[in-house]
């Protein structure tokens, strides 16, 4: 059975050495994708005084120093990110890694982070109503080598995209799990969705709405890419394995329970019967998003021993 195997490294709490040794793994092992993410702090949250390094900055060091792996990000969030000025840097990362650029948006949930940095978090229908237009807008930057955009969040008066990707374009990326709003925005505009941290029978269901959404807007639903991103809790051992668990609990207190279904626990066959069932729910890839401490025994058996059954 195959699958687009990835890793999402959430880069906090760790220095630039861990991730660049992460990314580098991943380059080397057969990995399809590494994708960082869009925070301004560490979530979950502890004090607020934990490392978090900037998304757009990081990812072009991500494409600098790997030469195989698609570079993607998951996600940025519209509410802080300009779209035009994001598909700019968006290009430059494409230069950068040599056309191997997914670039994810979506409408930002972290209220924390944008209070403690003045940017307004409104309503969310208002932030799905400027990832839409944000969505649009990035598309059009992609696509062509001037943009005009007048809408409600964003206007834009011949602006120029240039030089042009090295893609002819790059694909966007809408992540969430949204059914009303976000699947439908992933409906008409998306190359690919990725939706986090649900289980298999979670992420069929999304997958229904998704294809219900598309004959809707008239769209031919396998245009679109579809991954999941599942918490890495893996052990190299069954020991190991106990002690992973253990410390995602601890992590995560209250909300274990909640979320222990988008997580991946266990040895190697655990995980990969896991996997084996979001392939069968429809995922075309999966990513296996990574928390410091990093557990390099169980990343390294991870891309000996789970990579090569799904090739």
């Amino acid at each position: 059975m195959a699958i687009n195997l990835g890793i999402h490294t959430g880069q906090q709490d760790c220095t630039y050495e861990e991730l660049r040794r992460v990314w580098r793994l991943a380059d080397s092992s057969g990995f399809y994708w590494v994708s960082t993410w869009d925070h301004f702090y560490e979530n979950p949250t502890v004090d607020g005084k934990g490392d978090c390094f900037e998304g757009i900055s990081i990812m072009t060091a991500l494409a600098a120093e790997t030469e195989n792996v698609r570079v993607g990000s998951l996600v940025f969030g519209m509410g802080y990110r300009h779209p035009a000025v994001l598909a700019k840097a968006a290009v430059t990362i494409d230069h950068v890694s040599n056309g191997r650029l997914e670039l994810g948006v979506g409408a930002g949930w972290y209220e924390l982070e944008h209070d403690a940095f003045g940017i307004t978090f409104p309503p969310v229908g208002t932030r799905m109503d400027i990832l839409e237009e944000g969505v649009q807008i990035i598309k059009s930057m992609l696509n062509n080598d001037i943009t005009n955009f007048h809408g409600k969040h964003f206007q834009l008066t011949d602006a120029n995209c240039f030089p042009r990707p090295v893609q002819t374009p790059p694909r966007v990326w809408v992540g969430g799990r949204g059914e009303r709003r976000t699947l439908r925005i992933a409906a008409r505009y998306a190359d690919g969705w990725n939706a986090p941290y649900i289980s298999p029978d979670e992420y069929a269901h999304k997958i229904e709405v998704l294809e219900e959404w598309c004959d809707k807007e008239g769209r031919d639903s396998s245009e679109i890419a579809r991954t999941i991103n599942v918490g890495f809790w893996m052990g190299a051992t069954e020991t190991e394995a106990k002690q992973e668990r253990e410390r995602f609990q601890a992590q995560y207190g209250r909300q274990s329970e909640e979320r222990g279904g988008g997580m991946l626990f266990g040895t190697v066959p655990e995980a990969i019967e896991r996997i084996g069932q979001y392939a069968d729910a429809g995922a075309q890839g999966l990513n296996i998003a990574l928390r410091a401490p990093f557990n390099w025994d169980a990343l390294l058996a991870f891309a000996e021993q789970v990579l090569p059954a799904f090739k």
